[in-house]
């Protein structure tokens, strides 16, 4: 019994179970095969693309896309900010997190949305750019 224990202990403690966090890009910023500013630049990421934070190292982040493909960017572009962006077609942002609340919004995909909160019942609040905020499922955006 006691090596069960010390085995799931190894297990929930081990870093490829545990749940990484969402970073943001700042400003748009080169994204990197490595951790090197000699390393080949692969893309430019736009400003408040959320990325999954997979690796931090001193200057250098390793991050996952919403494709699942994995990069680096430079530490010093990712910003305290979070944000998520819509993955369907359409998402209706409500006032509350109830699917009969009063609509405040509608976003199409791949808008950006500043993350405000999780509520824990499958519903995200997030703030448009012009300030708005309200509610859409957690199903519809990828960052959260």
């Amino acid at each position: 019994m006691k090596v069960w224990a010390t085995l799931l202990l190894l297990i929930i403690t081990s870093p490829a179970v545990q749940a990484f966090e969402f970073v943001s890009v700042a400003e748009p910023a080169i994204l990197y095969d490595a951790n090197s500013l000699k390393a080949k630049k692969l893309f430019v990421a736009t400003r408040y693309l959320p990325l999954e934070q997979v690796v931090e190292l001193a200057n250098w982040v390793k991050v996952r896309d919403v494709s699942g493909k994995m990069f680096w960017i430079e530490k010093r572009q990712l910003s305290s900010r979070r944000y998520v962006i819509v993955t369907v077609p359409l998402a209706i942002v409500r006032r509350n997190p109830e699917e009969n609340a009063e609509v405040v919004f509608k976003a199409t995909q791949q808008l950006g949305l500043e993350w405000l909160s999780n509520s824990g019942t499958g519903w995200v609040k997030v703030r448009h750019v012009d300030g708005s905020t309200g509610y859409l499922q957690s199903g519809e955006v990828w960052g959260d």
